[in-house]
């Protein structure tokens, strides 16, 4: 398992903002208020992935006053991680095309309706920079080469 891409990251949010560009376009006037629940939610998320890249890190450079951790649940940690930065790029993708459409449209719902969108694109660029974070928090930290010799021992 690789690092996350960037590129695929961008490409599912595109995708994402394509297609909520379509369905608000064509339904808007037919769906609810958008709900506070899914940017709340997300933010959360954001937050429970800072802190395990946090403490993670911490366990994994054995700090001082920290427990080693389980190389299984860094494993578990680092596939959280990619699901969630794949799953945040795709709602920030919605929530910026939702949010896109929101600004251009001049009506009284969609002015109503912009503050949640808003803050489901910020919630869900969080829960990215928090999902990367927490993927570089799982590498193997590199170790310093103790085959080799300072220079001067190179020499004789």
């Amino acid at each position: 398992m690789g690092p996350t891409r960037p590129a695929s990251l961008i490409v599912a949010g595109l995708a994402a903002a394509a297609v909520a560009w379509l369905l608000i376009s064509s339904f808007y006037g037919d769906i609810p208020a958008l709900p506070w629940l899914p940017p709340v939610t997300l933010a959360a998320l954001a937050v429970l992935e800072g802190y395990a890249a946090l403490t993670t890190r911490a366990r994994i450079e054995r700090r001082p006053g920290r427990d080693p951790v389980e190389p299984l649940t860094v494993a578990r940690y680092a596939v959280l991680a990619k699901a969630s930065s794949m799953a945040g790029a795709i709602f920030a993708g919605f929530y910026a095309g939702v949010t896109v459409w929101l600004v251009i449209e001049r009506t009284r719902a969609a002015t109503d309706d912009l503050p949640a969108a808003v803050g489901g694109l910020v919630a869900s660029l969080a829960l990215v920079a928090a999902a990367l974070w927490l993927e570089r928090a799982c590498r193997v930290p590199e170790r310093p080469d103790e085959d080799e010799q300072p220079d001067a021992d190179r020499d004789r």
